[in-house]
């Protein structure tokens, strides 16, 4: 089947390695980086961005289900993957057979994975105020007690800060706290345990921003900025980073119709030709991760043109309104995120005119689409 016969997305390996290597450069001496290849690498295919990485010779990942560490070891990827959500217990054996590093996202969990009765490696999760997962900072001695799981080998603690993508004073002292209420913790804990696991705090706004963070860590949890994009257009970084979108999504125009003012063109004929228009029918949909929100709004780039989406999206296809682009002929390429000729698209474009962020558009984007390395 040829890749690029119906709609694809394109990979950049050679923005993934820039952008590894900016943030290895950010990241104090003895600090690894643990990219987050969840969400099928945030759309961008697992498999592949993983082998790059590898390649690169990063060693550490993290996933979201147990599910997703199968498939990273299914694919050839060595090194520590943590799954850094739920596991039932049911799935348990998943993290034996795949040698998965579990997250202990309470102390109750804690005992249902001891209870397992086989070994498993584990690292422990603290909630220092996101109040999500992870035992509260305040429940030390509980935490402590973790240590006492003959079947648990810990060899990791972490948290997660949630306001470090801001840029406020309000956003800045949350973060501080959540950092000292985590510094709190590991003073009890390493008196007993010096040096027996990893530390980790920082996601990509940490490690971007992380001037503002005091401790040193042994990992750090680059996500969404590791493939190049921010979750929104409208945010700032403390500074400016040359960070280069991996992804572009592309699809073929199907076929050109031509219609007379005032003809109506897709379901419910949702949308009316104003004048005599050119409508070009392109051969992707709500089923690949083109919100259908972006029916009437969303754009795409044709022969470098930035071209509307006129009408309603539908699951397998959508209509462009090519008038400006007049020369264009079926199996020409559609660009809906990335470049065309002089033009650009970025994701976090398409993210603001489906009224939503980054991080859902990529991760959305549809199994079906051919993920192919350029």
């Amino acid at each position: 089947m040829y890749e690029k016969g119906r709609a694809w997305i394109e990979l950049s390996m050679k923005n993934l390695r820039h952008n590894v290597k900016l943030f290895q450069k950010l990241l104090p001496e003895g600090c690894a980086l643990m990219p987050a290849v969840k969400a099928n690498a945030y759309g961008h295919g697992a498999g592949l961005i993983g082998k790059e990485l590898q390649r690169m010779g990063i060693q550490n990942y993290c996933v979201a289900s147990a599910a997703e560490g199968a498939e990273l070891r299914s694919a050839g990827i060595h090194g520590q993957i943590l799954v850094l959500g739920y596991t039932h217990p049911e799935d348990f054996g998943l993290l034996r057979e795949y040698d998965l590093t579990q997250t202990v996202v309470d102390c109750i969990y804690g005992k249902e994975l001891e209870a397992y009765e086989k070994q498993l490696s584990v690292h422990v999760g603290i909630d220092t105020g996101m109040h999500r997962l992870g035992e509260s900072y305040e429940n030390v001695s509980d935490i402590r007690k973790l240590w006492e799981c003959k079947n648990l080998r810990i060899t990791g603690i972490y948290s997660h800060l949630c306001t470090s993508d801001g840029t406020t004073q309000t956003d800045k002292r949350y973060m501080r706290l959540q950092e000292m209420r985590f510094q709190n913790v590991l003073r009890v804990l390493r008196p007993e345990n010096e040096k027996a696991y990893a530390v980790h705090l920082q996601g990509s706004y940490g490690i971007l921003n992380q001037e503002d963070l005091a401790g040193k860590y042994d990992l750090a949890r680059a996500g969404l900025a590791l493939y190049g994009v921010l979750s929104a257009p409208s945010e700032t970084l403390e500074q400016t980073y040359h960070l280069k979108p991996v992804l572009s999504l592309k699809a073929r125009i199907a076929c050109i119709k031509e219609l007379k003012a005032g003809e109506g063109a897709g379901y419910g004929l949702a949308w009316h030709a104003d004048s005599e228009r050119k409508l070009a029918a392109v051969s992707i949909g709500y089923a690949d991760g083109i919100p259908r929100m972006l029916s009437g709004k969303g754009h795409a780039l044709v022969r470098g043109k930035k071209v509307p989406i006129v009408g309603r999206i539908c699951m397998d296809q959508l209509l462009l309104d090519v008038t400006e682009a007049p020369e264009v002929c079926p199996g020409e390429e559609a660009v809906f995120i990335g470049r065309s000729g002089s033009g650009r698209i970025r994701a976090e474009e398409m993210a603001a005119e489906a009224g939503t962020i980054t991080n859902e558009i990529l991760s959305r984007l549809g199994a079906r689409l051919v993920r192919v390395a350029v």
